[in-house]
């Protein structure tokens, strides 16, 4: 099952090196989005600590529901897909690495530049710190999430905009606490019980997203 896994995913982060300019649109978007807002709101420092946040965690949604439509739908129109669940290896294990290979190349960037749009944003130390860890911990539950929502819609017309019903109120929980986290570090309060939170949905949602992602797929491709 590991090198199952580890082959699965080395296998999806060099298909995204080849095609770079696909692979690097939802990070653009991201950095292109969240840059805007200070040319928008303005320079007021305390209107740009306050939206920063919030700013960052939604760009950072949208960014990952902007990649996570061709999750599976190359390896479903070339048939790779359906050689994959007929292998008999385990679908879990196949979603799992997907997921993983996802969260490389959209999650782990936006993970990287969070600092950098702290200080975009006149954060201080402590708040860039607390709006990384919350993307740390956050960010892997929207590409668990976005597995499942790409598998259910798989080979459906309008997939993107399913995918965005079906996942954004899911999503809703990590969006709320990862900004907490940040607004309770602002306010002089400990952030313990936000990274808690964040935490324990990571831990549920690694356990039940990618065995929902294999039935899905599996129907999907029936």
């Amino acid at each position: 099952m590991r090198n199952l896994f580890l082959a699965l995913y080395l296998r999806d982060i060099k298909l995204a090196m080849r095609r770079r300019i696909e692979a690097l649109l939802p990070v653009v978007f991201f950095v292109v989005a969240v840059s805007l807002f200070p040319l928008g709101v303005g320079p007021e420092h305390d209107t740009l600590r306050l939206i920063a946040p919030g700013v960052v965690w939604v760009c950072a949604l949208l960014a990952a529901m902007l990649s996570v439509t061709n999750l599976y739908a190359g390896d479903y129109a070339d048939g790779s897909l359906e050689q994959m669940l007929l292998s008999g290896q385990s679908a879990v294990v196949i979603a799992a690495a997907k997921s993983a290979g996802h969260w490389t190349l959209t999650g782990l960037p936006l993970v990287i530049a969070a600092p950098l749009f702290g200080l975009l944003f006149d954060m201080n130390r402590e708040s860039i710190t607390a709006l990384t860890l919350s993307l740390v911990l956050g960010t892997p539950i929207l590409s668990l999430l976005g597995s499942v929502g790409s598998a259910l819609t798989l080979g459906l017309r309008s997939a993107g905009v399913l995918i965005i019903l079906l996942v954004l109120p899911l999503s809703i929980p990590a969006l709320i606490f990862g900004t907490g986290a940040v607004g309770a570090v602002e306010g002089g309060q400990s952030a313990a019980g936000h990274y808690s939170i964040l935490g324990a949905l990571l831990i549920f949602t690694a356990l039940t997203a990618p065995p929902a992602t294999s039935a899905a797929l599996r129907i999907s491709v029936e």
